[in-house]
């Protein structure tokens, strides 16, 4: 009895410690630790549906499903490729880095899914329209000129229209089917400078976003006071043709540039993002009230890191995800994890010609990397992550060059040379601007390991490369990349899978896999 009473006395004092451990972890900020920039969010029933930029990357267009505003995964892509010339399939030296498509805008009006962007690529502003956001297919329109940052409007009066610009925002009127400017419709300036709010010295004053809230209009716009952060200025309206109060409603860490989106339950958030270094612009969802009829966001007028929303499960599988390359046949060639840098050649990729491996094949010669053709990317993440790949190396030719990346154009490379008729692993660092070979080891056997890590802490941003002969024991090689966000390229750093020629098209190498992890293994 007394050992009884005794287990009992035990049990009684630990269940509240089990409950405590058991307890799952409040949703924290940011909401998503890597490069979704621009995000527009949509709510239809129970469902949010989020797009983002992807600029240079293609299919273009990010489309993300989410049932908490916590939890996205990839589900669609608008396009599969913008459009080609020189400059989107990195022909006759011209590339699209930073440009291709930027800021769009995600609407669902009568029963379709609208998403529009705009290109100073090809000059054109695109509507793609569906009534199945999640496998299509889209109606593609798309007119000249190239409206920045846009929104697309639907009044009530069934009338559909534009607002864009910087600073000077301008209210456009379409025609009833999208297909371009109405001629003689609305064409006027409702806001001389939008970001007079935050301040006389204020500069940007785009990334328009719209939305309806009881009768009035709210217009959000990112503005950037002169050595101040990134701010959030809000207009509103009675009418789209004003006239338009503006106030400054947030500032904090520099997290702007957005919109509003209410739950089922009549919660109300701002998601924003975050430029935060190497990694990206990275979201957030900031708690917002109402008061006075203004939006009000924030705890305290603070980003807060906990948020009373369902925990996080991480952006694994849902935003990057790994890949054994093993199809089966009802599977997509690529799940949408995948982006390709600038437009492919599909005739030099498949996940076909070798079961369980991507084979990329060269078709050209290129002398730099970042010109260089059918580089298979995903996103990196923060705070830390790890990258690897196994890659059979048996069928490179000549001059050839494959293996793992991290892309920017301060890129740097873990990968394989095949030169003078020896294959040797090798770390190539483009931190000065140029890329330098640091660190060559001949390989004698076909296949080899390779990994590069990324530290983003506290804007860190070093980045360390591995190779392995055997996938068990790691060597490190080169030296470390210092990673920088540099605007030419305008995004976050990707793991790249790529290969190309230097000297005779024709080689090919199969991958694996490719694994990805949130944090670093090192020697593990």
């Amino acid at each position: 009895m007394k050992r009884f009473i005794f287990i009992l006395v035990i049990l009684i004092n630990t269940l509240p410690c089990l409950t405590v451990a058991g307890q799952k972890d409040p949703a924290r900020n940011p909401v998503i630790w890597a490069d979704v920039p621009d995000m527009s969010i949509v709510r239809v029933g129970d469902t949010y549906y989020m797009s983002s930029t992807t600029m240079h990357m293609s299919p273009g267009v990010p489309i993300m499903k989410s049932e908490d505003l916590i939890n996205w995964s990839i589900v669609n892509y608008a396009y599969n490729t913008l459009g080609d010339n020189d400059e989107l399939n990195l022909t006759d030296g011209k590339n699209a880095y930073g440009r291709g498509s930027w800021a769009s805008c995600i609407r669902y009006h009568d029963d379709t899914y609208y998403v529009s962007t705009f290109s100073s690529t090809t000059n054109k502003t695109y509507i793609w329209s569906t009534k199945d956001i999640e496998k299509g297919p889209w109606k593609e329109i798309s007119f000249s000129p190239s409206f920045h940052d846009h929104t697309l409007v639907f009044d009530d009066d069934g009338r559909v229209y534009l607002i864009y610009g910087n600073k000077k925002l301008t209210l456009i009127e379409l025609n009833a089917d999208l297909s371009g400017v109405k001629p003689g419709g609305t064409n006027q300036v409702i806001i001389e400078n939008a970001s007079a709010p935050s301040g006389p010295d204020s500069g940007l004053g785009e990334g328009s976003q719209l939305f309806r809230v009881n009768g009035v209009y709210y217009l959000f716009n990112i503005t950037w006071p002169r050595g101040g952060m990134r701010t959030v200025v809000v207009h509103r309206a009675d009418r789209l043709t004003g006239p338009w109060e503006g106030k400054l409603v947030f500032q904090n860490l520099g997290v702007a540039q957005g919109g509003m989106i209410d739950t089922p339950d009549g919660k109300w958030f701002a998601y924003l993002f975050r430029d935060y270094g190497s990694v990206g612009r990275i979201p957030y969802i900031v708690p917002m009230t109402w008061e006075n009829g203004w939006p009000v966001i924030g705890s305290d007028g603070k980003v807060p890191e906990k948020l009373d929303l369902p925990p996080g499960k991480g952006p694994i599988p849902g935003i990057v995800a790994s890949d054994e390359f093993k199809r089966k046949k009802e599977d997509s060639p690529l799940p949408p994890v995948w982006q390709w840098n600038h437009n492919p050649d599909n005739t030099l990729w498949s996940v076909t010609r070798r079961k369980g491996f991507l084979r990329l094949t060269t078709g050209r010669i290129d002398t730099l990397f970042t010109q260089a053709r059918n580089t298979l990317t995903q996103r990196t993440l923060g705070p830390e992550c790890s990258g690897s790949t196994l890659i059979d190396v048996s069928h490179m030719k000549e001059g050839d060059y494959a293996g793992l990346a991290l892309l920017q154009k301060k890129f740097g490379i873990v990968g394989v040379e095949y030169s003078n008729g020896v294959r040797s692993v090798v770390m190539i660092n483009a931190q000065s601007g140029s890329p330098e070979k640091v660190e060559s080891v001949p390989l004698t056997q076909k296949k080899v390991y390779l990994k590069a890590e990324c530290d983003f802490t506290d804007r860190r941003d070093i980045a360390y490369f591995y190779y392995s002969l055997d996938g068990k024991t790691w060597k490190s090689i080169g030296n470390q990349l210092k990673m920088e966000y540099s605007m030419p390229h305008f995004m976050g750093y990707r793991y790249g899978l790529f290969s190309y020629a230097t000297l005779e098209p024709g080689g090919f190498v199969d991958f694996d896999w490719f694994h990805i992890s949130n944090e670093r293994t090192e020697n593990k």
